[in-house]
């Protein structure tokens, strides 16, 4: 450790920090001391990790002028006890997001009874839904991690997940772009991880080639680099197919639901304490994303701290279409730390989507969209194509990328705490990943419980495939013609600029997971996500949950507690 802190004290940036740190037998780093920035405690987390023999990093650092909040849950705990047990469960997934949500699908083919614990109040509604939906290849994750082996696969078995549960899956391929001798080489050592990856299709293009493939590239490039395997999914249309297949498949949701404490009992069983009451359990599998480090605490295994790292991304209307056929980047001339770089790619629906930056923050929460973020991701949409314009964004939004200072996945059985199962730091590329990520913990779990002398059986009764949900804007006029027929109600039209009728919205409303909020309709019908963002269909969305849901007008809200749209009838 003395040789990390010369390290450390050596660094003319950090010579205004304080800093010590210890090591443990396992090879896990804890740094304890203040540093000047937050910028620097990141910085000096990145720089502990990757000294040899460090497995991983646990970093307490405070920084100057940052202060982090901790809610003290004591009371609610002691409430939430008074509750007693409330259900018994084989397995509780703490997380509802596409990883926890991949793996409830995975398991609910299984004769056990699963549970997913959620705080928000539908799926998808953190780093899930707020990131660019990109199936990665695998060119571009370090070879030798457990990224760049889940990655390659979790691309591969994509086409299974959606010919069996009915969302879009659009196989453009990737093309990057180099102006410079500089940028080739930056291509080519991308392209050599491709083939240490055993990325397939991966290949370097000259100057012809890739004009040939894209004709409509701007300026004079030198050359590029193409892997066919790249994909684009609409991101929260994934987690909920899965969500809806699980559920249909037995999985419970208890969404508006936050876990607020872990106790591990003298029988190895856990109870897992939410504000709703206790949920007994034999196994327990950390998908929390940013604050899955917070939840391993919370069973006393600390061997990893997470940062938030917030990545902006724009979205154009879509009658902004474009001239590629495939994702599209550049080469970029300032690279946001930690960030693939970014650039132009088409969603599923036909939205330009550019983006996403990538900025470490103190505050795990915080999901504003700066000036900073947006000049960055619009910057590397124009790098490719200058012809966007500003005035035609619709849409921007941010996330929380769940990084750990290894820059790696966690997907393991706790070494500490048997029946305990992390699934952490599932950063870009966790979209792409998500069904290898399933697929490895369906494996750890079935072998621990094989182990113990369970039998794990298949359920006689299992549904692998899910109905695609009606999409009347897609029909003929044949098709609609009869629909209406059948019912009236997809002749409504809701949302004018997404062509949402209301049927569909009565649909999802009738789904395996219920959707209760403004947002979680949005997500599942698009019903405002077009040019006016909900200014015209939003009070007809509110009128029909509060039918449907039986509530007052006044009781919907936008995203979860708290977001009311309504304060009070006025007449």
């Amino acid at each position: 450790m003395q040789e990390l802190l010369a390290n450390i004290k050596s660094d003319a940036r950090f010579e205004q920090c304080s800093v010590s740190a210890s090591i443990s037998e396992d090879g896990i780093v804890t740094l304890e001391g203040s540093a000047d920035s937050w910028r620097h405690v990141v910085d000096i987390g990145h720089l502990a990790a990757s000294f040899p023999g460090v497995v991983n990093v646990v970093n307490h650092l405070s920084a100057e002028g940052v202060r982090i909040e901790k809610s003290d849950n004591t009371q609610r705990i002691r409430e939430a006890r008074k509750r007693g047990v409330i259900a018994s469960a084989d397995v509780v997934i703490v997380g509802a997001g596409i990883s926890g949500c991949g793996i409830a699908r995975e398991l609910s083919k299984y004769d056990m009874r699963v549970i997913v614990v959620e705080r928000n109040a539908d799926v998808s509604e953190e780093a899930t839904k707020a990131n660019n939906g990109d199936i990665h290849p695998g060119h571009k994750a370090k070879p030798g991690t457990l990224k760049a082996k889940l990655n390659v696969r979790g691309n591969e078995l994509y086409d299974k997940w959606q010919e069996e549960l009915g969302f879009e899956l659009v196989r453009c391929g990737q093309v990057n772009v180099a102006y410079s001798e500089e940028d080739m080489r930056g291509l080519e050592k991308i392209y050599h991880d491709g083939i240490a990856n055993d990325v397939p299709g991966v290949r370097m293009l000259t100057k012809e080639e890739l004009l040939k493939m894209e004709p409509e590239v701007p300026g004079d490039p030198m050359g590029g680099l193409v892997a066919p395997t790249m994909g684009v999914v609409e991101p929260f249309q994934v987690c909920v197919a899965l969500a809806e297949n699980a559920a249909e498949n037995g999985v419970e949701f208890m969404l508006s639901t936050e876990l607020l404490d872990i106790q591990v009992m003298e029988d190895g069983r856990f109870q897992a304490v939410t504000e709703k009451g206790i949920l007994d359990a034999a196994y327990i599998i950390d998908c929390a994303g940013i604050h899955a480090d917070e939840v391993a605490q919370m069973v006393n295994d600390e061997f990893y701290t997470l940062h938030a790292r917030r990545g902006g991304i724009a979205i154009f209307d879509k009658r902004v279409t474009g001239p590629y056929h495939h994702a599209m980047s550049a080469m970029p001339r300032k690279k946001d730390a930690e960030s693939k770089g970014g650039g132009y790619a088409r969603t599923p629906e036909g939205n330009i989507l550019v983006g996403p930056s990538a900025v470490e923050i103190p505050d795990k929460e915080d999901k504003s969209m700066e000036e900073s973020d947006f000049d960055y991701a619009y910057d590397r949409g124009k790098s490719i194509y200058p012809e966007l314009d500003r005035r035609d964004v619709i849409a921007m939004y941010a996330g929380i990328r769940p990084a750990d200072y290894k820059e790696d996945f966690i997907i393991q059985m706790s070494g500490k705490v048997h029946g305990f199962i992390h699934v952490a730091g599932i950063q870009s590329p966790g979209l792409a990943s998500a069904p290898a990520i399933a697929e490895m913990v369906e494996g750890i779990l079935k072998e621990d419980m094989e182990a113990s002398g369970r039998t794990v059986s298949v359920r006689e009764d299992y549904k692998p495939k899910r109905r695609p949900q009606v999409q009347f804007r897609r029909l003929s006029h044949e098709e609609q013609d009869a629909l209406i027929r059948e019912n009236p109600k997809y002749g409504h039209i809701i949302c004018r600029c997404e062509q949402i009728t209301e049927g569909e919205i009565l649909d999802v409303l009738h789904s395996p997971v219920v959707p209760t909020t403004v947002d979680a309709i949005k997500r599942r019908t698009r019903a405002g996500m077009g040019r006016c963002q909900g200014g015209f269909c939003q009070p007809r969305v509110v009128e029909i949950l509060a039918r449907e849901l039986d509530k007052d007008w006044t009781q919907i809200n936008l995203k979860g507690r708290g977001a009311y749209i309504l304060e009070r009838r006025s007449r």
